[in-house]
């Protein structure tokens, strides 16, 4: 029986990496996507088994991503599960948003979710089996101050999510929704001090109830899991 694949998005730091270290304890091939291949040769390098790929991308670029998941499917094979985590922020009030922070955004946040999903849907519906995760954010179930857009963009990919849901319900495809509040990871240098990130949430802590609640169940579906800070 051939391996088991996972497709990581941002898996160069924080939760992505986490992530690919769960999925490689559990004997997955690994393929590290992100933007900055140094970033993911350092999550590569801590794998428990040295079954990965590494694949530099702009999840923003649906060309890009079409090559490269095309890429995995020829060199690695079908793609089991797909974790859309990749994800980026700028903060501040609504009107001093600069035009190219509205564009990476939304860009990222939502259509890199969208462009990469579209990429294991067929193929996933013809096997009848697969897993999608997408990893939101709090930021998708509430308006936060000097997070407007950050918000618009997650509140897209929860409405992306549930449809998701709705289209394949009666299919054995499972979609997961994970919307976890701030974590100790890179996505806050620049934004927090180290006091202010103190008390926020572990990427490892975080990755353990996920990968709780992907885990297949008998008579019994999570489609979302809500993961807050104290």
């Amino acid at each position: 029986m051939s391996k088991q694949v996972v497709v990581i998005t941002g898996a160069g730091s924080g939760l992505g990496a986490s992530l690919a270290h769960r999925y490689s304890e559990l004997g997955f091939h690994v393929c590290l996507i992100g933007r900055t291949e140094s970033k993911l040769v350092e999550t590569a390098q801590k794998l428990p088994n040295n079954s990965y790929s590494i694949h530099p991308l702009d999840v923003s670029s649906k060309e890009e991503v079409t090559k490269v998941f095309q890429k995995i499917k020829n060199e690695v094979g079908a793609i089991n599960v797909l974790v859309n985590n990749a994800g980026t922020g700028v903060f501040d009030l609504a009107e001093n948003l600069p035009e190219d922070a509205v564009h990476n955004m939304i860009d990222i946040n939502l259509k890199g979710t969208i462009f990469c999903t579209q990429e294991v849907l067929a193929d996933m519906k013809e096997r009848n089996d697969g897993t999608i995760v997408n990893v939101i954010s709090t930021a998708g179930l509430e308006g936060k101050v000097t997070e407007s857009v950050y918000c618009a963009s997650k509140f897209g990919a929860r409405g992306f999510t549930e449809s998701l849901h709705v289209e394949l319900k009666d299919t054995n495809i499972h979609v997961i929704g994970a919307y976890m509040g701030g974590m100790k990871t890179e996505f806050w240098n620049g934004i927090y001090d180290e006091s202010e990130t103190e008390g926020l949430m572990h990427p490892d802590d975080v990755a353990d109830i996920i990968m709780e609640n992907v885990k297949p169940r008998r008579n019994l579906n999570v489609d979302q899991v809500v993961i807050k800070n104290h």
